[in-house]
């Protein structure tokens, strides 16, 4: 049996453009190790994002095989296995940082005094616990990044998937949110497969992968 965190068999996706179907996926083979870091780039359109989806169950392949430590991939345990960053922050823009991080705990019940401790240790990790109680609006786009990497991490997931996280980040800003995401990843024994466009990311992390013709290849 494998060890993967995660492990992907020939998964394939595509769409109805009018009268015509576009393979994006063709049949991807994917494993990540615990701990293990992986970075997937791609040319513009070539299915980067589809296949983040797919490993996240927030999409359906049209065929293949998907599992979570060993056992099929369900929507259920989601909350608890997963934790995603996404390019445009999704933040809830009436709520502070702090709430905002305790998003993720709502998903699997009511925030107890464990959860809260997480959420305002998680902040400050990320440098921002003097910016707890202040609102979207009121930070940077590295600092809502920054917020949305500690939500991410609030319930301890066993893998984060990263889709193009600096995508609205200047380039000094987006190299410290690489730096953070990966940092945090490695103290916590987290898996993260990371989607970027940006090669010098991408060599960051312990294994680079490239996305072409709906294959992956080593990148």
């Amino acid at each position: 049996m494998s060890d993967a965190i995660l492990s992907g068999r020939g998964l394939a996706k595509a769409y109805l453009s009018g009268d015509r179907r576009i393979e994006v996926l063709r049949g991807v083979d994917l494993e990540i190790l615990p701990g293990e870091s992986v970075s997937i780039r791609g040319e513009s359109g070539s299915g980067k994002s589809t296949l983040l989806n797919l490993l996240s169950g927030l999409d359906t392949a049209d065929s293949g095989e998907l599992a979570w430590a060993g056992a099929p991939a369900h929507g259920d345990a989601r909350a608890r296995f997963l934790g995603m960053v996404f390019q445009s922050f999704y933040l809830i823009p009436e709520i502070d940082a702090f709430a905002n991080v305790l998003m993720a705990a709502r998903m699997l019940g009511a925030p107890g005094a464990v959860e809260r401790a997480r959420a305002k240790d998680l902040l400050a990790r990320v440098g921002l616990a003097e910016r707890a109680t202040h609102l979207p609006s009121q930070l940077s786009g590295g600092e809502r990044q920054r917020v949305a990497v500690a939500r991410a991490l609030l319930n301890s997931p066993r893998l984060l998937l990263a889709d193009e996280p600096t995508g609205n980040l200047d380039e000094h800003t987006g190299d410290a949110v690489i730096e953070l995401l990966l940092s945090l990843c490695r103290e916590t024994g987290t898996a993260l497969a990371l989607v970027t466009h940006n090669v010098a990311h991408a060599k960051k992390t312990s294994r680079q992968l490239f996305l072409h013709e709906g294959k992956l290849s080593h990148g």
